[in-house]
């Protein structure tokens, strides 16, 4: 017998000592949700997920103690009046008079009594009354909802006119209730979906439930955990619930599934429950091992992105992978020791049990095997044709434009916009000094507006707020555009190089720099374009050396890399043609802007390419396995593919089912993301497991096996533990 790899030596030990590994998780799980309740999460700074100058000017505030309440908004509007006629002004002075009485709200800017902030629109038909929220601006949302609904009691005593709140503030009280109700719906449907789709794979009530339970459980003691790991790397709370919740169910189940199909596989071929679980344990068990690995790998290549927010998600997502993959290798075989048969307590009798080897699959894959050449070069085609769309993608961070339009702050924030062009995305110049309400500097800022509003770029109103101890001043400006869109982006250009140095030359020892909503997204971007290079080559090298150890073949770990990266480049074709040229948008019922979400690029390929390998590292597996029985390449490969068609597509539908919860959410950049990844996963379970392995297989023939003698000193990570019963193949094939 060969040396026993680690998921056989765990599932030995929780088979042996089942209570200890099942209980033992439990109250793991339990202690993780309490401690890290109790402890809570460190949040990021606001400043955390910006780039470059952006970043810079952010931090200058925060470190200045820039404490700047949140600023709302109130539009009062008429399509006939204006601000002179007295139904318009009553409507003004009936807002100012419900704020004076509200208990949260303070300095309260009339634009009848300060002509001069830029608060009445040139066509005189819009106006603003300004105020600000007490206490910390993160705080406000919670705040604000007493607020709006006294403007909506002015709204209500005036008919003809258009009363309406806006604010950072509002904006976040109205997009948090939607998202918390989207994210309540997709939990309450992604359970009983998921589970009826594992009833049918597995035909019994009990098999269905477990791998359920098991991924559930990784989630929550995974969410737990990152509240404590939050301390170490700040955390965003709403969107890694998110993405935690959607890649640990994904994964935990997957997993889960690898693992309990191959027990139950080895039970019908007469084994013993024990030894089917160790069986189980060696092959399977290791392969979720390999699988679970190269996840976190692609995972980590979100820490050399050089950005806070990527460095969150990656840590959240390495912890819910690796919860799920000891869930597995630990509890999963403690559980299955001690039901035995009892796994099978509720069967279905119409479900599917088990995939023959000469089935619809089996003849499929027969099929390709005939015709190799012309199925490998329709598919890699058809996925290159699919990608080509990729080569224009442009990218944007989200603004409120990209919000769900049947929200009401959506329609008050483009009133605002039309009548007040760049108000509500100013551009921002932080500056820095010993003291800088000095009358140099109080010209400078003058200057910086003169300047500004000369080359009509930029608009009023124009404000300038200090510090309390007067060493950073922030001006705002109105920009020309949407905050994203060309016209935006050549303001902010203009604004940086023709603007602001001139001025700046002559302000010595103070720094200056620009934020806001565009130069935000445009250093986003910058950074993003420079480090992607440096992602990829992090993740394709690891996950090389990673197969390359794994199944001992230089040829296995380059067509494995390739091919994932074919179908990641098709997911990418298809998230642009769909969101950015609005392709069959309206189809799926999303939502286009003409952009990706400049996070999810980076995001989508460590996660697709982690997801892929997911399933190649599983089939290869049991290819290999067949191989070193002895089994020629062709009849393994067919086998292989076979065997584990009835696993991976139960696997590849619930994922599917659950990433397609994701993209019917009501926000874009959660309907990117899910769509994305039911996308790659849907191409990764068909095409490329289907067509484009058994055919790139069949090609290699014998080459499939190569290894150079000089790398026989490597060490196995085999799903058999061992180099099989067929010596690996170290030179080169003969013709």
């Amino acid at each position: 017998m060969g040396r026993m790899n680690l998921a056989a030596r765990a599932g030995r030990w929780s088979a042996a000592h089942w209570k200890t590994a099942a209980f033992g998780w439990i109250a793991f799980a339990v202690l993780a949700v309490v401690v890290g309740g109790a402890v809570g999460a460190k949040q990021m700074k606001p400043w955390a997920i910006a780039n470059g100058e952006s970043r810079r000017a952010e931090q200058i505030l925060d470190r200045g103690n820039f404490d700047i309440p949140a600023r709302e908004s109130v539009l009062i509007q008429s399509a006939t009046a204006t601000v002179d006629d007295p139904a318009f002004s009553a409507a003004v002075t009936a807002v100012l008079q419900r704020l004076a009485v509200q208990w949260d709200v303070m300095t309260i800017v009339s634009p009848l009594q300060a002509p001069e902030a830029g608060l009445i629109s040139r066509d005189r038909h819009s106006a603003l009354v300004q105020f600000d929220v007490k206490g910390k601006a993160e705080d406000a949302k919670d705040k604000v909802g007493p607020i709006l609904s006294a403007i909506e009691g002015v709204q209500a005593r005036h008919p003809g006119l258009i009363i309406e709140e806006f604010g950072e503030a509002s904006t976040n009280h109205e997009v948090d209730h939607r998202f918390e109700r989207d994210m309540g719906r997709a939990e309450l449907t992604s359970l009983p979906l998921t589970i009826a789709i594992l009833v049918v794979a597995f035909g019994a009530l009990v098999a269905a439930g477990l791998p359920v339970l098991l991924a559930f459980s990784a989630v929550l003691a995974a969410t737990g955990v990152n509240q404590l790991v939050s301390h170490i790397v700040p955390t965003e709370e709403q969107t890694l619930a998110a993405i935690i919740l959607m890649i640990g169910m994904a994964v935990g189940i997957d997993y889960s599934l690898f693992y309990l199909q191959r027990e139950r596989e080895e039970r019908q071929r007469g084994h013993s429950p024990h030894q089917a679980l160790l069986r189980a344990a060696r092959t399977s068990g290791q392969a979720v091992l390999v699988s679970g690995a190269t996840v976190l790998i692609a995972m980590a290549g979100m820490f050399v992105s050089g950005n806070s927010m990527f460095s969150t998600i990656g840590a959240g997502t390495m912890i819910v992978v690796l919860a799920a993959m000891i869930g597995s290798l630990t509890v999963l075989p403690a559980v299955l020791y001690r039901l035995g048969d009892r796994i099978n307590l509720g069967q279905i009798p119409l479900a599917r049990r088990r995939v023959r080897d000469d089935g619809p699959w089996g003849r499929f894959i027969a099929k390709v095997l005939q015709h190799p050449t012309i199925a490998l070069v329709l598919s890699a085609g058809g996925l290159l044709a699919l990608a080509a769309p990729a080569v224009g993608l442009h990218t944007k961070l989200p603004n409120l434009t990209d919000f769900p339009r049947d929200l009401k702050i959506v329609a008050t924030y483009d009133r605002i916009q039309q009548a007040f062009p760049g108000s509500q995305t100013p551009a921002q110049v932080v500056v820095k000094a010993q003291k800088v309400d000095t009358p140099q500097l109080r010209h400078a800022y003058e200057l910086f507006r003169h300047r500004a509003v000369a080359t009509g770029e930029f608009f009023t109103p124009f404000a300038v707020t200090v510090n309390p101890d007067k060493t950073v001043a922030r001006i705002d400006f109105a920009i020309a555009g949407t905050g994203d869109d060309a016209a935006s982006e050549h303001a902010l250009q203009t604004l940086r190089e023709s603007v602001i140095p001139p001025i700046a030359r002559t302000l010595p020892g103070a720094e200056v720099a620009v934020t806001g909503v565009t130069a935000g997204t445009h250093d986003f971007n910058e950074r993003m374009r420079a480090r992607l290079p440096y992602v990829f080559l992090f993740v394709l090298a690891l996950a090389f050396v990673l197969l390359l150890l794994t199944f001992r073949s230089l040829v296995i770990a380059a067509t494995a890399v390739a091919l994932n990266l074919l179908s990641v480049g098709a997911a990418y074709g298809i998230l642009v043609a769909v969101f950015q040229r609005g392709w069959l948008g309206g189809v799926f019922g999303f939502q286009t802007n003409g952009a990706i979400v400049s996070w999810l690029p980076l995001f989508l390929f460590v996660v697709l390419f982690g997801l892929s390998m997911d399933y190649h590292v599983f089939i290869l597996s049991r290819i290999k396995e067949l191989h070193d029985e002895g089994v020629p390449t062709d009849e393994a490969v067919r086998l292989g593919i076979t065997r584990t068609a009835g696993t991976v597509t139960s696997a590849a539908i619930i994922m599917v089912a659950v990433f397609g919860l994701f993209a019917s959410l009501s926000l874009i950049m959660m309907q990117q993301m899910g769509f994305g990844l039911a996308v790659a996963v849907l191409i990764d379970a068909t095409v490329v497991r289907a067509v484009l392995v058994p055919s790139a297989m069949k090609l290699l023939g014998d080459w499939n096996w190569y290894l150079p003698r000089s790398l026989d000193w490597m060490p196995s990570l085999s799903p058999e533990g061992e180099r099989g019963r067929t010596p690996t193949r170290r030179a080169l094939p003969t013709a």
